[in-house]
């Protein structure tokens, strides 16, 4: 079955972006620049040490991003949706998502469909939604 893995373009912020999605997400992070690809000379002085190519992978999560993305700003039909486990796990992640100028759309509670979620969007213009399933009774 295919798996879906969003690629997040930033213009020159890639790695700043991507170190702060792992403090908030956990994880491991792998960037690779210009300068470390086998394309470095073909590429200019003040493009190396942009990022070609960086995956964040937590868990069943994975994000993958780059610097080389053309800047045609972003697209206000997609969000990135994160399951957490717990209502706990989501406000943690919520907060830290939110830091550092990130501008919430709703914050984050109980839902009508019993769950716990809110949505906003972080300081690099990437729009999250975090849903906590409420546990089930047995």
């Amino acid at each position: 079955m295919p798996q879906l893995q969003p690629y997040l373009g930033f213009n020159g912020k890639c790695q700043e972006a991507m170190t702060f999605y792992q403090a908030c997400l956990g994880g491991t992070l792998d960037l690779m620049t210009v300068a470390q690809s086998p394309v470095a000379a073909q590429l200019p002085a003040e493009m190396q040490e942009r990022v070609l190519h960086g995956s964040l992978v937590s868990g069943d999560l994975t994000l993958l991003a780059s610097d080389m993305s053309q800047d045609i700003g972003r697209s206000q039909s997609v969000s990135l949706m994160v399951q957490c486990g717990s209502a706990e796990e989501a406000h943690a992640t919520f907060a830290k998502l939110a830091e550092g100028g990130g501008t919430v759309t709703q914050p984050l509670g109980l839902s009508f469909w019993g769950s716990t979620f809110g949505h906003l969007t972080d300081r690099y213009g990437i729009h999250w939604l975090l849903n906590a399933e409420a546990p089930q009774a047995d």
